[in-house]
């Protein structure tokens, strides 16, 4: 009998020391992606990682699988998704963010150097706290009922933290700024085909 995986987390500069071995997989947004990510990284974003696995578990036949976000959390869970189908792999702890706190350079492709790029976290931030402002100005202006709206960004924040989910996230991420382009998921699939 086969012993289960278990997804494994490696620090930055142990990820920066075994870089050469590894095949690094971003699972953030192509807009967060470009702002700035481990160099030689792959991206797949989380709600395509299921289309990816056989791509992955071929990947990690060659070689040691790392996957990564901004703050750890989405690669661990694309980890314990990944290790349930069998492929080992391994998350950054603390995500890009930890990678460049240890002072570790981050690639910004040339062709995003001119645009400026929100990462998802940021974009979180910014619409919930537009949005608790609106409820509160409206309440004030208007009429008290819009503070429901404030109430209900509130709750969402808690039940975001209580359940590691975070439902603004998912439809920012819908967003066509925030969307895949296909053709950049097919070339990264082929470039996990080929090794």
């Amino acid at each position: 009998m086969t012993t289960p995986l278990t997804p494994t987390a490696l620090g930055a500069d142990q990820a920066r020391a075994r870089r050469h071995e590894l095949t690094v997989i971003d699972v953030r947004t192509p807009g967060e992606y470009a702002s700035g990510h481990l160099p030689g990284a792959l991206n797949i974003p989380l709600d395509q990682i299921r289309r990816a696995l056989p791509e992955i578990r071929h990947a990690a036949d060659r070689g040691d699988v790392l996957v990564v976000c901004a703050s750890g959390a989405r690669s661990e869970n694309a980890c314990k998704l990944m290790t349930e189908q069998g492929i080992p792999a391994a998350h950054l702890v603390g995500g890009t963010s930890a990678w460049a706190a240890e002072g570790h350079d981050l690639h910004h492709p040339a062709a995003c150097e001119t645009r400026a790029r929100w990462s998802m976290e940021r974009q979180v931030r910014f619409t919930a706290g537009a949005a608790v402002l609106l409820g509160l100005l409206l309440g004030l202006l208007v009429h008290p009922a819009f503070q429901i709206l404030s109430a209900g960004v509130a709750g969402g924040l808690v039940f975001s933290a209580l359940t590691d989910t975070c439902g603004m996230a998912a439809m920012l991420g819908r967003l066509p700024h925030n969307r895949p382009r296909p053709a950049d998921l097919a070339a990264t699939l082929a470039t996990l085909r080929r090794g």
